[in-house]
């Protein structure tokens, strides 16, 4: 169909120009863009009645989307860096995308950590024994997928448990740390049943999550006893299981701006540690390193960072999110190391499995 389109427009232009019919040059890039655009609703397999209100406003967002990504790539002066383009995301406005697959930081999830005990002595003392873990040998580069620690990439849709998948994810990391066993463990168990704020699908935060869990003597479970629905549902917890999951209490949560390198440190020592991040840039990222346009003034994501490369020309982490596999770098992004890029280490949450 696009193809045959495509055809039919180039002997049309070809025909008017024999002719002797003046084509504005602003009218055929516009009808070039109108194909391009069909061609991506194919890519994607997405569908809008032709011309309809909904068609004109994707169209619309589509035409912006390749204003801001071309705008961008213009600052790259490495191969290396980021490269943005179109997306699954790219019909999508800011707002929706924001409104979608970000979350808000909102004040109670902040002020529920401050008012609780755990999470108030976990950022300072608690912790401790965790960040005895820098100042070990650091290699220079690190990718805990190699070790067969890391799950498969997950797809959250538009499901805004960002908070939920990462920290599982990384309990999946550490729990096989420990173990040597490799588990896939339930993402919907958090969802439906973390209290201390969590919301759901409609948001959460990483650190009174782990919090519920410790307070509450929580096991995770498996993704098979407890499966993946992708919306809130209602709460199955099965407080009698004792082949879960359990988190040690001495998880650690706090701003490791200006001290990258125990982050580092502890990645290295300890394993894949849960990040919260601002992704409003990411909604074009199709690969390399995220080095600019891309600050932490609205941290609004959650991801895990399983690795880091400091061999590369751009020293960078290795970030796993959960946009699914057709995101990025098959579901991974890299992002620089040194200036805390999109907030990575203004939130850092670190902890272990019993």
């Amino acid at each position: 169909m696009v193809e045959w389109r495509a055809v039919s427009l180039t002997l049309a232009i070809v025909a008017l120009c024999f002719i002797g019919i003046p084509i504005k040059i602003d009218n055929l890039k516009s009808l070039e863009t109108r194909l391009l655009f069909d061609s991506y609703l194919a890519r994607f397999n997405k569908s809008y009645d032709l011309y309809s209100k909904d068609y004109e406003e994707r169209y619309k967002n589509f035409k912006e989307a390749i204003t801001q990504f071309q705008d961008w790539n213009k600052f790259r002066n490495s191969s290396q860096l980021a490269y943005y383009g179109f997306t699954k995301f790219a019909d999508l406005s800011q707002n929706e995308f924001k409104s979608r697959y970000l979350r808000h930081r909102r004040s109670h999830l902040e002020n529920h950590r401050h008012q609780h005990p755990l999470s108030e002595k976990n950022g300072i003392d608690r912790g401790r024994p965790l960040l005895k873990l820098t100042g070990q040998a650091r290699p220079k580069i690190v990718d805990w997928r190699r070790q067969g620690i890391v799950s498969q990439i997950k797809n959250q849709g538009s499901c805004g448990a960002c908070w939920a998948f990462s920290t599982i994810s990384n309990a999946e990391s550490m729990l096989a740390l420990k173990t040597g066993q490799l588990r896939v463990l339930s993402v919907q168990e958090a969802i439906d049943c973390a209290g201390n704020g969590n919301l759901g699908c409609n948001g959460g935060d990483t650190c009174n999550l782990l919090e519920w869990l410790v307070e509450n003597q929580i096991q995770i479970q498996t993704e098979q006893q407890y499966p993946l629905v992708l919306h809130n549902d209602v709460c199955r917890l099965n407080k009698s299981m004792d082949h879960g999951v359990a988190i040690r209490d001495d998880f650690l949560c706090r701003d490791f701006s200006d001290q990258e390198e125990q982050m580092l440190d502890v990645i290295a020592n300890h394993g894949p540690i849960t990040v919260a991040v601002n992704a409003i840039s990411w909604q074009y990222y199709l690969g390399g390193v995220i080095r600019f346009h891309c600050d932490g003034a609205s941290l609004n994501h959650a991801v895990v960072i399983v690795g880091y490369d400091l061999t590369a020309d751009i020293p960078h982490y290795l970030v796993r999110n959960s946009w699914g596999k057709d995101f990025g770098e098959n579901g991974y992004l890299k992002i620089a190391i040194g200036a805390n890029v999109c907030g990575i280490s203004s939130d850092v949450v670190i902890f272990d499995v019993i």
